[in-house]
């Protein structure tokens, strides 16, 4: 089990979504609730765009630990996010806006990010978890980009990062099929960092953000910015992917892939490229 910390500052981002920062120098950012399918509401999706420099200038802050209290790690947005984004324009622009800055965000900070990838990572939650620069999975993580079955272009964080992660033949097999990949899996194609079994999930991310927040603060942060240039060359790739999601938004085949997710039933698809 992983030792209690003590908490010195709460924030509450959002139904769901909360930071806690402890005296060992990590900042959890926590999904939840407890118990349920964690989930990312209009407000939790506009709060995950911008939390990531807002930790990098909180004092005493050296690791960024993600994780969730909740039977899976995050499903992504809410029906809620996914019926306004089908209506309005407006919306659309949003959540492009804002995906784009949790992808750059989590990129351009220079704190080291661990993720504990437990049960389903979906949408937002997939990126986050993906995104970060130390990816621990429980064995039974589920780890889902399901893009395409919704009738978009697979956009949020997959172009910049699978392909470096896991290759190209395994990211585009896996993004579009939309499989959902275990967490042996995952670490076997090298989509996550390590794999471990899920009652040691929790224990395992907290060692490895304590054994970073001991390390050089400097010599992490130039490492990190080294490495993701290699993200950032692929920037171009995101951005085109992003736009096409967004777009993909407004037309028939999301509308036909969401009615198929809300029925519970395969969908679909009759639009031609």
């Amino acid at each position: 089990m992983a030792t209690h910390v003590a908490t010195t500052k709460s924030i509450e981002l959002s139904t769901g979504l909360s930071v806690a920062i402890g005296s060992d120098g990590i900042a959890e950012v926590i999904f939840g609730p407890e118990g349920a399918m964690p989930y990312t509401d209009a407000r939790g999706h506009a709060e995950l765009a911008t939390i990531w420099p807002r930790l990098q200038a909180e004092a005493g802050v050296r690791v960024i630990l993600v994780r969730s209290v909740g039977k899976g790690f995050c499903a992504g947005g809410t029906p809620e996010v996914v019926e306004e984004m089908l209506g309005s324009e407006a919306a659309r622009l949003r959540v492009m806006r804002e995906g784009r800055a949790i992808v750059q965000g989590m990129i351009d900070c220079d704190l080291p990010i661990v993720s504990a990838i437990n049960g389903a990572a979906v949408g937002a939650g997939a990126a986050v978890a993906l995104l970060a620069d130390v990816s621990v999975a429980g064995h039974r993580a589920r780890i889902i980009d399901g893009h395409t079955k919704m009738g978009v272009a697979a956009g949020d964080h997959a172009a910049v990062v699978w392909p470096l992660l896991c290759g190209m033949a395994k990211a585009k097999y896996h993004l579009l099929m939309c499989n959902a990949i275990d967490g042996v899996e995952a670490e076997r194609i090298g989509l996550v960092s390590l794999a471990v079994p899920d009652d040691e999930l929790q224990a395992k991310a907290r060692e490895i953000a304590l054994h970073l927040a001991q390390g050089s603060a400097t010599a992490l942060a130039f490492t990190k910015r080294s490495l993701n240039h290699w993200l950032r060359a692929a920037w171009p790739a995101f951005e085109h992917s992003l736009a096409l999601e967004i777009i993909g938004f407004g037309g028939a085949d999301a509308r036909a892939g969401y009615a198929a997710l809300s029925q519970r039933r395969a969908p679909r698809f009759d639009a031609a490229v």
